[in-house]
C-alpha cells in the first residue's frame, strides 16, 4: 500500500469508525457488531503503524490511551466554570423564580436537567476536532486531562461540523462500570471505591491514560460555554446544536412554561433516581432564554440565571458501634459515630461527625445503639435520631475525657463555647492538622503534599512545624512509602514554588485562630509585610472594616508567641515571600476611570489573564460582570472577543482594547 492510498483508507476508517462510534455510545443503537468495529480498528491501527506520518489527534485509535504523563499542566479558564446555587425545597425555587422575574418580567421559561454526579468538565474543539479538556478546579484554573478524556467514547474526537466553541459537561461512571470496578478492586484485595462520583474523578486524574481507558466512563454535555456566532438564542436550542454536532446530551431534559411545572417534576425524579442506570442528585433550573440569562448576569459565584435542587437528603438505619474522639489544630476534640457500614445516597457511610458532648447528650446517643444517619445536602454524613425501640440494655453511655487522647494534658472549655480544648501548644495532634492545613490549597497550596505524606512525615519525626517542610531533603522522601523519583522531585519543586507565594497565603496558613482566607487577604493588604503584621497592635487592627476586636485580640495573642516569632524568622532565613504581591486597593478610587462602573471582559489577553485584569479592576472600584447589557458602562475586548463585542457594538457602549486597558492601569 503506498501513502496515497493509506490517507484514503485512513479517512474512510475515521468516518466509518466515529459513525459506528456515534451509533453505540451515544445514540445506544449499534448498526454493525462488535466484531466489525473491532476488525476496522485493528486495520487502522495497523495501517497508522506502517504510515506514522499520518496519524492524526482525531484519529479513533487514540482512545486507547497516550504515554504516561508526569503530571498534569494547569489550564486556565477563559470563561470560569461557576458553581450553582442551592434549592432544597419548594420555597427555595419560588423565591428564586421571585429574583427572576423581578429582572426579566414574568415572561420566563426554564429548562430543567438532571443533575448528573460526577465531574464538571470543558471541552474545547478547533476547527471541529478536540483539542482540549480540562477539569473544572477552582471554577478559574483546572488542570489538563485532555489525554484520559479521549479514552470516553461517547466524547466526538471530530465534530460533525468544522465548528470551533468551547462546551461543558460532567464526565461520570456508570452504575454497571462502578459495580464492575469494585468487584475487580476487590478480587484484588484493594480498597474498593465510596461511590461512583469519586471513582469517575480518581479515573481521570489517573497520570496513565491507559487506566482511565479501563474504566469506561461516560459523559453529558450540558452547555456551549460562549455562543459565540452559533447563532443560538436560548439554553434548549443549544442542548439542539450539541445533538446535530454530534456530542451525547441528556434526554430526559424538560422545557417547562412556569415554576409549578418545574414542581411539578420534583417527585417522578425522586421516584425514578434508583432506576436511572447513572447516579444523579437533584435537578439544574435554568432560565431558557440566553438574553434573560445576560441580563440577570452572575453573582461572584454562581449565575443569577440558574439553581440546583438538591434531592431531599436519603435516611437509612445502622448501628453505632463505637465513638472516636480527633483533635483538630485549634485543639478543639470532636467525637465522631463509627457505624457499621451503609449505603446512603450512593455512598458506603463508616463515620458520620457528632460535633461536640452536648449533641451527644441532647440526641440521648449511647454506644451500641441503632441509629437513623443521613447525608446532610448529601455531603455530610450526620445522626439524625436515635431508635430507642431498639436498645437491648447493652447499649453504654459515652463519657467525654477530661485529659487529651493525643498527649494526656487536661482538658479544658472555654467560657461560651459548647467544645472540650486541649490548649497544649505541643500537642502532636494540633501540630500534625496544622501543617496538614498549612500546606492545603487554599493556604500554601503545596502539590503532593497531602495529609498521607504529612502525616508520614509527622511519624518519622522528619517534620515538627512548618519550617520543617522547607529543610526535606531528597533522600529522606525516597525512604517514605509510595515516594518513587518522580514524586520526590515534584513535591519538592511544588515546595520551592511555595516560597514565592504572597502573603495572604502564608497568613492562612499559619492557622491563626479566626483568621480564616477572607481575613488573611485583607491583613497582607492592609499591612503589605509580615513584619508591620507582627508589630500591629489591637488599635491597629480593629481600626480595618473586617477585623472585630475578638479576630484582633487573637492575632496579637499570636503573634507575641516566641516559638511563632522563632518560626517566622526561619521562614524568612529559608527564602520564603513575606510580602503582599496583590493588587493594593488605593486610598482613594475617586480618580480611577474604574470607580463605580460596570465592566465585562471578553476575549484572551495577552498580557495577562481576564482573572488578573479583573482583580486589578476591582481594586480600583470597578465592577466586573459576565454579560453584557444596559447598564455595562464598559467592555474590554481581547482576541477573538466574539458576542459579546457584539452586543456592545449594538448597544453603543464604550469598547477598549488591551492596550487601552494598561494605560489606565498604568495611570
Amino acid at each position: 500500500m503506498d501513502k496515497q492510498t493509506a490517507q484514503s483508507r485512513i479517512q474512510a476508517l475515521h468516518e466509518q469508525l466515529n459513525q459506528y462510534n456515534y451509533e453505540y455510545y451515544v445514540l445506544d443503537n449499534p448498526s454493525v457488531p462488535d466484531s466489525e468495529y473491532d476488525r476496522l480498528m485493528q486495520e487502522l491501527i495497523q495501517i497508522e503503524e506502517a504510515f506514522p506520518e499520518l496519524k492524526s489527534a482525531d484519529s479513533p485509535s487514540q482512545r486507547v490511551g497516550g504515554q504516561v504523563l508526569d503530571a498534569f499542566q494547569k489550564v486556565e479558564h477563559r470563561i470560569p466554570m461557576l458553581s450553582l446555587g442551592n434549592a432544597f425545597n419548594e420555597q427555595d425555587l419560588r423565591d428564586f423564580d421571585r429574583r427572576v422575574k423581578q429582572v426579566v418580567g414574568e415572561n420566563v421559561q426554564y429548562t430543567v436537567e438532571l443533575k448528573i454526579d460526577g465531574l464538571a468538565v470543558s471541552l474545547r474543539y478547533e476547527n471541529g476536532v478536540f483539542v482540549q479538556g480540562a477539569t473544572r478546579g477552582d471554577g478559574t484554573t483546572g488542570e489538563d486531562i485532555t489525554e484520559n478524556l479521549k479514552t470516553i467514547r461517547s466524547i466526538p474526537l471530530r465534530l460533525k461540523k468544522d465548528v470551533t466553541l468551547e462546551v461543558r459537561g460532567e464526565a461520570f461512571m456508570p452504575k454497571k462500570s462502578f459495580e464492575a470496578l469494585n468487584e475487580e478492586r476487590s478480587k484484588l484485595n484493594e480498597e474498593p471505591f465510596a461511590n461512583p462520583r469519586n471513582a469517575a474523578a480518581g479515573s481521570l486524574r489517573q497520570l496513565d491514560p491507559k487506566i482511565a481507558a479501563k474504566r469506561n466512563l461516560d459523559i453529558f454535555v450540558y452547555s456551549i460555554a460562549d455562543i459565540g456566532e452559533t447563532g443560538v438564542t436560548s439554553h434548549s436550542e443549544g442542548l439542539q446544536l450539541l445533538d446535530e454536532l454530534g456530542f451525547k446530551t441528556n434526554k430526559e431534559r424538560r422545557l417547562c412554561q412556569s415554576i409549578d411545572e418545574v414542581i411539578s417534576l420534583l417527585d417522578e425524579f425522586v421516584q425514578r433516581r434508583p432506576e436511572l442506570p447513572y447516579e444523579i442528585d437533584g435537578l439544574v433550573i435554568k432560565v431558557d432564554q440566553l438574553n434573560q440569562q445576560e441580563e440577570l448576569g452572575y453573582t461572584a459565584k454562581s449565575p443569577r440565571w440558574a439553581i440546583a435542587y438538591k434531592f431531599p437528603a436519603e435516611e437509612v438505619v445502622t448501628k453505632l458501634v463505637d465513638i472516636e474522639l480527633t483533635v483538630g489544630r485549634t485543639g478543639v476534640l470532636t467525637p465522631t459515630a463509627i457505624l457499621e457500614p451503609v449505603r446512603v445516597a450512593g455512598t458506603t457511610v463508616k463515620r458520620a461527625s457528632l460535633h461536640n458532648e452536648d449533641l451527644i447528650r441532647e440526641k440521648d446517643i449511647k454506644i451500641g445503639d441503632t441509629v437513623v444517619i443521613k447525608k446532610a445536602g448529601d455531603i455530610i454524613p450526620e445522626v439524625v435520631n436515635v431508635l430507642v425501640e431498639k436498645r437491648t440494655g447493652d447499649e453504654r453511655d459515652f463519657h467525654m475525657p477530661k485529659e487529651c487522647p493525643e498527649c494526656g494534658s487536661e482538658l479544658v472549655r472555654i467560657e461560651g463555647e459548647v467544645a472540650l480544648r486541649c490548649v497544649n501548644p505541643k500537642c502532636p495532634a494540633q501540630i500534625r492538622e496544622g501543617l496538614i492545613h498549612f500546606v492545603s490549597r487554599n493556604a500554601m497550596n503545596i502539590d503532593g503534599l497531602g495529609e498521607r505524606v504529612i502525616t508520614q512525615l509527622f511519624n518519622h519525626q522528619l517534620i515538627d512545624d512548618v519550617a520543617d517542610l522547607y529543610k526535606l531533603e531528597r533522600g529522606q522522601l525516597l525512604n517514605l512509602e509510595r515516594m518513587g523519583e518522580k514524586s520526590t522531585d515534584n513535591l519538592l519543586n511544588a515546595i520551592e514554588r511555595s516560597k514565592e507565594n504572597s502573603l495572604e497565603r502564608l497568613i492562612f496558613g499559619l492557622g491563626i485562630r479566626h483568621v480564616g482566607e477572607k481575613a488573611a487577604k485583607t491583613l497582607a493588604e492592609q499591612f503589605e509585610t509580615m513584619d508591620r503584621l507582627q508589630q500591629a497592635t489591637k488599635e491597629d487592627l480593629v481600626a480595618i472594616n473586617e477585623i472585630g476586636e475578638k479576630m484582633a485580640d487573637s492575632i496579637v495573642t499570636y503573634f507575641a508567641n516566641d516559638e511563632v516569632s522563632e518560626v517566622i524568622q526561619e521562614l524568612k532565613d529559608l527564602g520564603l515571600n513575606m510580602a503582599y504581591k496583590g493588587v493594593k486597593r488605593e486610598e482613594s478610587l475617586s480618580d480611577s476611570y474604574f470607580s463605580g462602573k460596570t465592566i465585562v471582559l471578553t476575549g484572551k489577553y495577552e498580557s495577562m489573564s481576564r482573572n488578573e485584569a479583573k482583580a486589578q479592576i476591582e481594586a480600583l472600584g470597578g465592577k466586573v460582570t459576565g454579560s453584557v447589557s444596559a447598564k455595562t458602562d464598559l467592555v474590554i475586548a481581547g482576541e477573538a472577543a466574539g458576542s459579546k463585542l457584539t452586543k456592545a457594538q449594538e448597544l453603543n457602549i464604550e469598547v477598549w482594547d488591551e492596550a487601552r486597558m494598561l494605560q489606565e492601569f498604568q495611570s
